[in-house]
Order: structure tokens, then sequence, then C-alpha cells
């Protein structure tokens, strides 16, 4: 029998599809030194009863109490770190006049450093307690800042993908917002991406740059380019925003003639380590050239209520082959908790089947087949993150990482309506997903390492 740096004892929730649950009740997770889980015991194998005679009592067998259960950490695609500091305000008016009166003004003050340091710490800490294991970031302008950030990740231990953004346009931009001058933001990009490369060989969890153009409105086409360029020569990840709002994706299609996908595409910024958020408005072509290249989508129910002016389709385009995973995108999306996005997934979802207008007949309503359920809106928040940037995550399985969040049920201030103790476990992962709160989160580990408790 070899040795295992962890062993879990307890009762798990994973996607095994997006509309299907796989429990594993009362198993072993054997984590190896690299964080990894590299085997799962059934109580009727026959290693299972050798392993707890070997590991019970020590420090380093971890069994769950009565009432708690494993899910994967989440993975959120779509996090603006900077606007943490004025997450659950200014969401009453229209995108481009909330970026231009709210958002740039605040992410300016991050040349800042001890602002961003502050700001940051928080967002990194809060994320992770609310059970996100990995977040895809986006920074802001200043390469300093941004490399902070991924510095942050690092030391908290969560798995951090952390982008400098680019903005060089000077009629897209504030003038006390912006990258100086094009040739400035691909050289500061090019030394962010070899800066973070560098972090992540002493990284157990893993910190990746991402090549970032915050959208194409705020980018010009030599910078697009550019950025297209880079990403190809360092094999970095790349995140935008793609065809967000009525505004947005009215814009590209005046100034090129074509929607994001294609005008992103054209600059080399769509392949299967791209992710864009919101698409809202992406029409069958897009669709195809997503699922063509790779690209996955991050979306973000919350925020799309705000600023989007429309419903994605998420059911239409995961039917077409298209990876999806979910993002808070703070801060147009208030909470910093994913469990609050699965929820806003589905119910949105149902209201673009169902229709919103009851002056219209039932049948004319709504955009049938659009429903997804707790089960789907949940695998995008963990296998669909995992996928949607190819890496071993978001699922309880063999060869995956160990980034767990430990649900308890029982928490005197959280206590979910549980009151059989043989109730079906079904019932009780829907009850986690519509009533968990952070309080319930007793535990956080990423990469075999705990990162949070409670």
């Amino acid at each position: 029998m070899r040795n295992y740096m962890q062993i879990f004892l307890g009762t798990s929730f994973s996607s095994l599809s997006p509309k299907e649950i796989q429990i594993l009740k009362d198993h072993l997770f054997c984590i190896n030194s690299d964080g990894m889980i590299e085997m799962i015991v059934a109580p009727e194998h026959a290693d299972y009863q050798p392993l707890l005679d070997a590991y019970q009592g020590q420090d380093n067998f971890h069994v769950l109490a009565e009432g708690q259960y494993f899910l994967p950490g989440f993975i959120d695609l779509h996090v603006h770190a900077p606007q943490w500091a004025q997450s659950g305000t200014a969401l009453d008016i229209p995108l481009y006049d909330w970026l231009n009166t709210y958002t740039f003004p605040l992410e300016s003050k991050f040349s800042d450093l001890t602002f961003a340091k502050k700001v940051y710490d928080d967002v990194v800490g809060t994320l992770l307690a609310n059970g996100t294991t990995t977040a895809l970031y986006f920074a802001t302008v200043h390469k300093e800042a941004s490399l902070l950030l991924a510095k942050i990740c690092a030391e908290k231990g969560q798995r951090g993908l952390v982008g400098k953004v680019v903005m060089d346009d000077p009629q897209g931009n504030p003038e006390n917002y912006r990258d100086s001058d094009t040739h400035t933001a691909l050289v500061d990009t090019e030394e962010f991406i070899l800066a973070v490369q560098e972090l992540a060989k002493s990284t157990k969890q893993g910190v990746y740059p991402v090549v970032t153009p915050r959208f194409i409105p705020s980018c010009t086409n030599e910078a697009l380019q550019g950025l297209g360029e880079l990403a190809a020569k360092y094999d970095t990840y790349v995140q935008s925003h793609c065809s967000e709002s009525d505004w947005a994706h009215g814009y590209v299609q005046e100034r090129f003639q074509k929607n994001d996908a294609f005008a992103l595409h054209d600059f080399g910024l769509l392949s299967d380590k791209s992710v864009m958020a919101h698409c809202n408005f992406l029409d069958e072509d897009d669709v195809n050239l997503f699922a063509e290249t790779g690209t996955a989508i991050a979306h973000c129910p919350i925020s799309n209520a705000y600023f989007a002016n429309s419903v994605i389709p998420i059911a239409d385009f995961h039917a077409k082959g298209v990876e999806i995973g979910l993002g808070s995108d703070i801060s147009g999306g208030f909470s910093p908790s994913l469990f609050d996005n699965i929820r806003q997934a589905v119910m949105s979802s149902r209201m673009l089947e169902d229709g919103v207008n009851p002056s219209l007949s039932a049948q004319n309503r709504g955009v049938p087949g659009s429903r997804i359920t707790i089960h789907e809106s949940f695998y995008l928040a963990t296998a669909g993150g995992g996928e949607s940037l190819s890496l071993p995550i978001g699922r309880l399985l063999e060869g995956y990482a160990w980034d767990v969040q430990i649900i308890d049920t029982k928490v005197p201030s959280a206590k979910l309506p549980v009151f059989d103790e043989s109730e079906d476990l079904q019932d009780i992962f829907q009850k986690i997903m519509y009533l968990a709160r952070p309080e319930n989160i007793r535990e956080v580990w990423v990469q075999g390492e705990k990162v949070h408790s409670r």
C-alpha cells in the first residue's frame, strides 16, 4: 500500500455530465503530494478497510462530520478584481455610463499599490471564503498592480489567472485611465506575461498570465493585433468581453461591419485558451466559430440582468458544442458567490423560455427549449469551468486536483432544512444548491492545501 499526503472520508457531489450528478457515499479520497486525487476508494473495495486501519487517527486523515459533504471548488471565469471596491453600487445606469462614471475612475486608483493590495487581498480572500478555488481575473492597465494580484493569488493559495488590462485607444478611453500608447501597452503585457510565468514556477496550484484586451471599443487595431501575436508567442490564455450589450455589440458592427466574434478571431484572439465574457448577442455563425475554435463563454447571469439588455440562450449554445462556465462579473454582478449565480442562471433561463411580456399569448411569449436545471447550472460552475480552461479541475475524480469546499448543512446560523437522516442525497444536493450561504462553507482546499476555514 502506497503512502498518501492526505486521505479524506465522506460523501461527495460532482458532475458526471451536464445533467447528471455523481454521488459517492462514504468514499475515501486519496491525495498525493502534488495535490491530485490519485485514488478514490468505495466502501466495498478491498483496499477500503486496510486504508482506514493505516490512516485513522493520523493528522492527514480527515473525516467529515454528519451533515457535511464535499463539493468541487467553484471556477469563476469572469471577475474584475479592482471593482470589488464598488460592488453593490451603481447598478442602475447603462453600461457605457456605468464604465465612465464609476468604474474607470475607480480602476485608475490602482496605480497606488497600497490601495491595490488592500482591495486585492480582500477580494481573493472573499472569493475563497465563497468556495471559489479558481478565478479568471481582469486587473487594471497597471502592470505592477496586476502582478501584485497574481502574487496575492499565489500566496493565498487560489488558482489565479490574471490579466493586465489593455486600453490603448485615446478615442475610446478617458484621458486619466488608459495605456499611455500602443507600444507601451504591448511591452507592459509581454513583461507581465514573463513575470507571471516566473511566479508560476514556485506556485503549487498554478498562476497564469492572461492576454486581456478589455473589449474592442477600448483598443486600437494595432493593440488587438499585437495581443493576438503575444498570445500565440507565449501560448497564454486570452480573455475579453464579447457582444455583451446593444451598445457594445452595435459599436463593433459599425467599426468592422462584423460581429465581435469574427473581429476578435481576425486578430488571433479566439482559441481553445480563450474565454469571452457575456456573449449575449452571438448569432449562428458566431456560435459555430466558438465551437470550432474551442473558445469558451463566461456566462454571467446576475450581471447580464443589469447590463446585457437580453437573456443569453445558454442551453442552445451548450447544445451546439460551445464550452461554457459561470462568472460572477464583480462588480457588474454584485455577488461574489457562484452559488448566487448558479441560482440566477436557472431563473434567467426559465424566464427566457417562458417569456416576460404578459400581453403576448403564452405560445408567443418565450423561446422554447431555453431552460436549464440546477444540475446543469452546477455543472457550469464546476466541470464546465474546468473544461473552459482545459485544466483538470471542477470534478471530484481520479486525476483531478483536490479543489473542494466542505459544506456543512448543520451550521446553527444557516441550518438547511434536512430533518430526516435518511433523506435522499439528490434532494440534499438540491437544497445545498438553493440554500447554502457562506456560513455553510466550513473549509476550502486547493490543490490539496487548506486555504480557508470558518
